[in-house]
């Protein structure tokens, strides 16, 4: 019995010990949280912005003509590319397992052929996903910081758009996880390359309807110009909001997962703790029996 009782009680020690590391991840994830929303926050307004004078130039087929006389070079491979945004560590919930199911799910309704598309990974768990299953991992970029930088995302943007303009592929998504709010997280995919008119309808995620904007422009010096400026600003703005967006709704998870994990290990601590009890007040009635049953057979 004895034995049983020191069994349970270096399980609530261990316990506890878990407990006070899930409760400070929780709060390291909280805080991060907190930071990564002020920046989203600010850029949520410039996004605006930018997809407002995008949509005004594909309303006007601006985009249409640009995307028929500069990109067929990368119209001829054909292939779909899937930008995924995964975390690069674990204690993150259903996270990763949610956006890997639900690219995969956008892939198979999409491009059912795997030879027909390849994977861009930004994450490391996306990228061992997919490399494990044999998938065509094109490009993989980990360690994005916990708020990331606008430089970060320019060398993914880079690779990127160099990637399409040599015909490795003719159409990219971007996959990866809307923050809603602290309890709540949806899957996006949303149409990046090539930036016509199309791309637009397909953006369900869009907040600009098509009826307030308008789309009658006089242009200087000339369409190409303005092309030039906006189109790269674009890109950059809608990967990198999509990973902000999901680094925000990883930290949420984090939080989440880790706040479950301290309340799980608080329950086991009271469970274990009264078995602890019972356990010892066992012990102790088992030791006064056999003190009463010495003294009675003393007495004969």
């Amino acid at each position: 019995m004895a034995e049983s009782i020191n069994d349970v009680k270096h399980r609530i020690a261990s316990t506890k010990n878990t407990r006070q590391i899930t409760t400070a991840m929780q709060m390291v994830s909280t805080s991060k949280l907190s930071q990564i929303q002020k920046h989203s926050v600010a850029y949520e307004e410039y996004v605006s912005r930018v997809k407002a004078v995008v949509m005004h130039l594909a309303q006007s087929h601006l985009l249409d003509s640009l995307n028929s006389s500069s990109n067929a070079n990368s119209q001829k491979n054909g292939k779909t590319a899937y930008l995924v945004v995964t975390s690069d560590r674990g204690m993150v919930g259903s996270y990763n397992s949610n956006v890997i199911r639900e690219t995969n799910n956008f892939i198979k309704e999409h491009t059912p052929n795997e030879d027909d598309y390849i994977i861009l990974a930004v994450g490391s768990n996306g990228a061992d996903f997919y490399k494990k299953r044999g998938a065509n991992v094109a490009y993989e970029y980990n360690d994005v910081s916990d708020v990331p930088t606008f430089k970060e995302i320019q060398e993914i943007v880079k690779t990127v758009t160099s990637m399409y303009d040599d015909g490795v592929f003719s159409k990219l998504y971007v996959c990866y996880t809307h923050f809603v709010n602290r309890v709540s997280s949806t899957f996006r995919a949303e149409k990046m390359l090539p930036m016509d008119s199309e791309a637009f309808k397909e953006d369900a995620s869009n907040d600009i309807k098509p009826a307030e904007i308008n789309a009658e422009y006089d242009i200087e010096p000339d369409e190409s110009a303005v092309l030039d400026v906006v189109l790269p600003q674009y890109a950059e703005s809608l990967v990198f909001g999509a990973i902000l967006d999901a680094k925000t709704a990883e930290h949420s998870s984090s939080s989440s997962a880790m706040k479950s994990a301290s309340d799980n290990a608080n329950d086991l601590i009271s469970s274990l703790e009264l078995r602890y009890n019972r356990a010892r007040q066992a012990a102790i009635t088992t030791e006064i029996t056999e003190i009463v049953g010495g003294q009675e057979a003393l007495k004969h």
